[in-house]
């Protein structure tokens, strides 16, 4: 009974990733998925007549660019600029950040060493800062998400908001790395962000008092009636190994349902995503990467579908993006779970974590993704199969509508 319901409510395309999402606690956390880490080998270049020379062979540039422009443009810089002197390495670096920001694509970002150790520290599930994700959308600095219990949602801050000043700052023109440098900062501290409310008019001040931000990116437990409950916070390096816990311990107690909430969950890891799906799809395409050069790769689960005949109802939100929406997307595609709660935020591309020599980094989107049924999702989101709505009203009573519901479900299925 229960499949039946699920395949009549799902609906199928015709046709067959920020946000990026970065963690103003730190840096980008969660907010793309990566695919792995590499580390690039040292690569030496030097220049002769406005040429770029490394390892042994001419750098190709287009015939129109004449790199000398580069150092007439350095050389002025320091002799001529009224507060320097300016440290070489903070040109050097800045130019890269500058040349990253050149493919006006949010989710390719350059880090320098300190901002990719503390990319890296945030990635490990504890961090200062405030505790929210941030992403532009048509240009607009907005939250992606808050983190569940942290100071910015205990703050008022909420997923939609449109971030307008960051203390004084106008953030107007201002790129995804220089807010998160802005907002980010020790515990202890206070930074006010200026925003609006989504379907708001007028703009609110929020001080928000930074903290240490404790990551536990699965929790879950076992209700009376027998409905095991699984929030997944985040994809971190962990996920799939919390999520295992989760799934011997519900399965144990013999759940007879289960609900998975993952509202307000930015993403992170394509393969901590791919590990999760695969317990309800087996040895199924979880994904399909398109590259740059059009060509399809799918990418596959290597999971024994522990959940695949246990009811599942998936809770998403606006706040729902990246490798939450490739679970998802994978979920509804092979009528796993009804999928419940808001439209998802709609990040649909793949970025790629490289360490380079010098500590610093480079993390470059390479590929859009797909569902398995070829839906792309980019800036549109995963419908879910059953809007629910959320208010402000059912907030401050203490109404979860959207987990009520998916109870609901569940209870109906065992015709309670």
């Amino acid at each position: 009974m229960f499949q039946e319901k699920r395949q009549k409510t799902l609906r199928w395309p015709l046709w067959l990733m920020t946000t990026v999402a970065v963690g103003i606690a730190l840096t980008s956390l969660l907010g793309g998925i990566f695919i792995g880490r590499e580390a690039l080998p040292p690569r030496s270049v030097t220049l002769e007549d406005g040429r770029v020379i490394g390892a042994g062979e001419i750098a190709r540039i287009a015939e129109d660019v004449d790199f000398q422009l580069f150092w007439d443009v350095w050389q002025q810089v320091q002799e001529d600029y009224v507060y320097g002197p300016v440290a070489e390495k903070d040109l050097f670096y800045g130019a890269l950040h500058g040349l990253v920001a050149g493919l006006g694509d949010p989710y390719t970002t350059f880090f320098d060493p300190k901002a990719a150790n503390s990319f890296q520290t945030s990635l490990s599930g504890q961090f200062e800062g405030i505790g929210a994700e941030i992403g532009l959308r048509e240009g607009q600095l907005v939250i992606v998400s808050p983190l569940r219990d942290s100071p910015a949602q205990l703050a008022g801050i909420a997923a939609g908001d449109a971030i307008y000043l960051i203390d004084e700052t106008e953030t107007a023109g201002l790129s995804i790395e220089d807010a998160v440098a802005l907002i980010r900062g020790p515990k202890g501290t206070t930074v006010t962000l200026t925003v609006v409310h989504e379907g708001a008019n007028a703009s609110v001040e929020v001080p928000i008092h930074r903290a240490i931000i404790e990551l536990s990116s699965v929790e879950w437990s076992v209700r009376e009636d027998g409905i095991a409950v699984i929030d997944i916070f985040a994809f971190n390096e962990d996920t799939a190994r919390r999520f295992n816990d989760a799934v011997v311990d519900v399965l144990s107690k013999g759940a007879t349902g289960l609900v998975i909430d993952m509202r307000n969950n930015p993403g992170g890891f394509l393969d901590q995503a791919v590990v999760i799906a695969g317990e309800w799809v087996g040895n199924n395409t979880v994904v399909i990467e398109r590259g740059e050069d059009g060509v399809m790769k799918d990418i596959e689960a290597q999971g024994v579908a522990r959940l695949k005949d246990i009811p599942t109802v998936v809770i998403v939100n606006e706040g729902s993006a990246s490798a939450t929406e490739i679970v998802a997307g994978a979920l509804q595609d092979y009528a796993s779970a009804i999928i419940i709660g808001a439209q998802t935020f709609g990040k649909g591309s793949v970025q790629e974590y490289r360490e380079l020599s010098d500590g610093s980094a480079l993390k470059i989107t390479i590929a859009e993704w797909l569902t398995p049924q070829g839906r792309s999702i980019n800036k549109q989101g995963i419908t879910p199969d059953e809007e629910v709505t959320f208010t402000e009203e059912d907030l401050a009573e203490g109404i979860d509508t959207q987990f009520e519901r998916a109870l609901s479900i569940l209870n109906e299925e065992h015709g309670e």
